[in-house]
């Protein structure tokens, strides 16, 4: 293990590519694999005499994969094209699809500079100096080009923009989502996919949501249709002594696209849990799952912010229209309370380049941003008012991370867009005026925001394939580039939303972090009999590590947020083992188990796919991050949401 950066600057930037110390960002290890359902531990076969036989025709295929196509391509994609990519289309601005040896040539998002890193800089708009991962930086870097504002290096982490999911089965997909990887050490970063009429949405009450009696709803005490279970079982039944209660599972009871939908959500808004498919968002009762309203709206829900403000309100995308030209240009705002629809406007478009085929949503405090490429807006989440738009100068916002700040990621305009230069700033939310500007090294992009209080960011740098972590002080001066131990290997878990020209900086899981260290999950270890993990902690100012401490036995964690000064975790349920929810200290030393799901349900809730885990008021919610079916009757039956409490 070499020193941290902020002891050993690595040689290289500017000039001849050099070797990184370990624990740099590395390439990927080959296209990600979504962990089946729990297993029995299994022995190592016997060593094969032959080859297996390669399947023949009509031999069954994997769940949603069509006759002939190969596992993890996606509907329509030709045989070595990237997922996302464009036929005919170099890769580009998506994520690194080719592996490669551990130690490869990566330039880290620093350069030579005499003086510690985190040394404030005061660079000029033409200043090229290296520094310490980039430096603070003035607006108008780089010579400006005919090119339209915020445009990034061609290519994209999706496909084709403006097309829509064809409106009837069968097919389930691999995931409605693209699953790509970047790596730390050689670690591995997961990022999943995601999914105008004037009619107004109405929030109703559904007279017919009798969990006791619904298909959509099973409270635990003989209504388990859908989840594999006979229809008088009791999901309690094999409950032991300290486990907690199953208080319902819930199946699909929307009619979706072929393609199935993705999941926004769940928030939890006092005594009640909500979530968005397709073009509908319901609020449901924490304690029964019973659905408390539904609000219908008029086209594909197609954003949402990872969070709400403090009183439980949200402001939603909505696509303006129903057919294949419609693009995600409305905004809804609605209190998850009561269901009750507040203002409605379309997002206001800054000139012709201004492309809403995806957009992202942050909230902070009471201001909603909208990012795209190469424009953004924000607005007063209480009354529509619109607060500030597009920025000046050849630096324009694409994506935002909410919560106590609101951070954003711009993409500045230069001479050569296969090589760019991005900046990450704190606005103030109500004005939009910056009040700092951090620029990382040139080539290296604003991946994900892991944290805004501490700021911890995650770059990537395409060209290289490499990823790397940083951490940046109150005032936007470096303050720390994390550097694992070699061999190390991280798994965020960004499932957010799929987009074609922009992404959502937050809503990860696998990460947390307080003052002074930031937590990470590392990816499961599948070389023993069962897959298993470890949380590293890293300390914020030097970027090395403090700790690791081992998940429980044949299970994994991952990092969901802060619970007071404990880490709190998400256990997966394993083979004959349940999960739960748990806390780690600060310190690091054993993981201690909060609320323990039943054994007896551990095959059901390894089931989830994309799962979206959230802890609230003692209790645990689990969803699935996409829902699919290959034909009308599987979709119904589809489990997405299981609650469990004491």
């Amino acid at each position: 293990m070499t020193q941290p950066p902020s002891q050993q600057p690595p040689q290289g930037g500017f000039g001849a590519p050099q070797e990184p110390p370990p624990g740099s960002p590395q390439p990927p290890q080959g296209p990600p694999q979504t962990p089946p359902p729990a297993q029995p531990p299994q022995t190592p076969p016997a060593p094969q005499t032959a080859p297996p036989a390669q399947p023949g025709y009509g031999h069954p295929q994997p769940p949603g994969q069509a006759p002939g196509q190969m596992p993890g391509q996606m509907p329509g994609q030709m045989p070595g094209q990237a997922p996302g990519q464009i036929p005919g289309q170099a890769p580009g601005y998506g994520y690194p699809q080719q592996p490669g040896p551990y130690n490869q040539q990566q330039p880290g998002p620093y350069g030579q500079q005499p003086g510690p890193y985190g040394q404030a800089q005061q660079p000029g708009p033409y200043n090229q100096q290296p520094g310490p991962y980039g430096q603070q930086a003035q607006p108008g870097y780089g010579y400006p080009q005919q090119q339209y504002p915020g445009a990034p290096a061609p290519g994209g982490p999706g496909g084709p923009g403006g097309g829509s999911l064809l409106k009837r089965k069968p097919a389930l997909i691999i995931g409605a989502a693209v699953v790509a990887l970047l790596v730390i050490g050689s670690g591995v970063f997961i990022a999943t996919s995601g999914g105008g009429d004037d009619k107004k949405p109405v929030a109703q009450k559904s007279d017919d949501a009798k969990p006791s009696t619904s298909p959509s709803v099973d409270e635990g005490n003989g209504n388990g249709n859908g989840d594999g279970r006979e229809s008088d079982d009791d999901l309690n039944a094999g409950r032991k002594p300290g486990e907690a209660k199953v208080l319902w599972l819930q199946k699909n009871d929307i009619d979706l696209p072929r393609n199935g939908s993705d999941v926004y959500g769940p928030w939890v808004v006092g005594d009640t849990v909500v979530k968005g498919v397709y073009r509908s968002i319901s609020g449901y009762s924490v304690a029964d799952g019973k659905q408390k309203w539904t609000l219908k709206l008029p086209a594909d829900l197609c954003a949402a912010p990872s969070q709400t403000t403090t009183d439980g309100k949200i402001v939603i995308g909505v696509k303006n229209g129903t057919t294949d030209r419609a693009v995600c240009a409305d905004l809804q705002m609605i209190d998850l309370n009561t269901g009750t629809v507040g203002w409605k406007k379309s997002i206001k478009k800054n000139g012709i380049w201004d492309i809403m085929s995806d957009i992202s949503l942050a909230i902070s405090g009471d201001t909603v941003a909208v990012g795209r490429t190469g424009n953004s807006n924000a607005y007063r989440v209480s009354d529509g008012k619109e607060l500030f738009g597009k920025q000046q100068g050849n630096c324009q916002p694409f994506a935002f991370a909410g919560g106590p700040k609101l951070i954003t990621a711009s993409n500045c305009r230069t001479d050569d867009p296969y090589n760019p230069q991005h900046q990450i700033q704190e606005l103030d939310p109500t004005t939009g005026k910056p009040k700092w500007t951090y620029r990382p090294k040139r080539g290296w992009e604003i991946d994900r925001v892991f944290s805004v209080s501490p700021l911890v960011v995650s770059l990537k740098k395409e060209k290289e394939k490499g990823w790397s972590i940083l951490s940046l002080k109150e005032n936007g001066s470096f303050r720390s580039g994390l550097v694992s131990d070699k061999g190390d290997k991280f798994a965020p878990d960004c499932g957010s939303a799929f987009a074609v020209f922009v992404k959502t900086l937050d809503g990860c899981t696998g990460v947390a972090a307080d003052a002074n260290t930031f937590y990470i999950a590392t990816a499961p270890d599948s070389s023993g009999l069962a897959r298993t993990n470890k949380v590293v902690a890293f300390d914020l100012n030097t970027g090395k590590p403090k700790w690791k401490a081992a998940a429980p036995a044949e299970r994994t964690v991952k990092p969901l947020r802060m619970e007071g000064a404990n880490v709190l975790l998400y256990v997966e349920a394993g083979y004959n083992k349940g999960g739960g929810i748990a806390t780690l200290a600060p310190t690091g030393g054993s993981v201690q188990m909060v609320l323990k799901h039943p054994v007896s349900m551990s095959e059901i809730e390894s089931t989830f796919y994309n799962t979206k885990i959230v802890y609230a008021g003692g209790r645990s919610f689990i969803a699935s991050g996409t829902v699919s079916g290959r034909n009308d009757k599987e979709e119904l039956e589809t489990k997405t949401m299981m609650a469990f409490g004491n």
